[in-house]
């Protein structure tokens, strides 16, 4: 993602097994609506930045049969994930190449490729305007990019949780001092702009949950929880938050997850841009 390293960077959710496969789950759960509006018919090269552990090259490997996946990411667990991951499906074999690669400092040559694609990945690094600005270098003429992103201010969840919005606040605060920028999704339109990319396109997409979809509204909960908890050791130990904070959002999501009329509402933007 944001530089190349000798180890693992500090990442919000670490690198646990438990969180690689949650990140398997996540880009599950949220293909359909990540992938509603994407189109890579033409395309064969493609980069994926912050390719992690290989949980949305498989999608975008199985959705697009014409393409060929480099995957970049700077977390050697990671990749080593992302490789078990990827070899053990029959559609994948020879469609792809994992690298170890600094996302401000592409290790490619001009117009290598013919499309980009970035999930999750820009809120983590400290210089997002650097890294499109390298994908750009990378890309030839024609090429298509594809870029989902957070709005974490966004998030609601009813009924009422105030230990929840304070972790919540907590989470986003450290990601911000981290270098990261948990509300990066809204600048997307700006950040491509200035990039130099044209035929800018941006949408909000939305997980909203209510008594209409009663199994699903659990099941995010659940996955929330999970998502959340990720982070909890990072936060206590930079003093962001407390034990008792951390408690006290597990009875609330208990609480909401359980309730008949819960509500569960997030949304984020995914934009679209070509190079000429």
């Amino acid at each position: 993602m944001n530089s190349i390293a000798t180890g693992d960077f500090p990442y919000i959710h670490g690198f646990s097994e438990d969180e690689q496969s949650r990140l398997v789950r996540q880009a599950r759960m949220f293909e359909s609506t990540l992938f509603s509006h994407i189109d890579y018919s033409g395309a064969t090269r493609l980069l994926e930045v912050g390719c992690g552990v290989g949980a949305q090259t498989e999608i975008l490997l199985r959705r697009f049969p014409d393409l060929h996946v480099t995957g970049i990411d700077r977390s050697p667990t990671q990749l080593a994930a992302a490789e078990q991951h990827l070899s053990g499906k029959a559609w994948c074999a020879s469609r792809f190449a994992l690298r170890q690669a600094d996302a401000a400092d592409l290790p490619f040559a001009d117009r290598s490729f013919d499309a980009a694609y970035l999930c999750w990945v820009l809120e983590h690094v400290p210089s997002p305007a650097r890294v499109l600005s390298e994908v750009r270098r990378v890309l030839a003429p024609g090429a298509v990019i594809y870029i989902t992103e957070v709005l974490n201010s966004s998030f609601f969840l009813d009924p009422y949780s105030p230990n929840l919005l304070r972790y919540w606040m907590a989470f986003n605060d450290h990601q911000y001092d981290s270098g990261g920028d948990p509300f990066i999704g809204a600048k997307l339109g700006n950040l491509l702009l200035a990039g130099g990319y044209r035929d800018v396109q941006t949408e909000v997409k939305n997980v909203h949950l209510d008594n209409r979809q009663p199994g699903r509204r659990k099941q995010m909960i659940e996955f929330w929880e999970e998502l959340l908890l990720s982070a909890a050791e990072q936060l206590i130990g930079t003093g962001k938050t407390d034990a008792a904070t951390v408690e006290g959002m597990r009875n609330e999501l208990q609480a909401v997850r359980n309730d008949p009329n819960a509500v569960f509402f997030f949304a984020f933007v995914q934009a679209r841009a070509n190079v000429y």
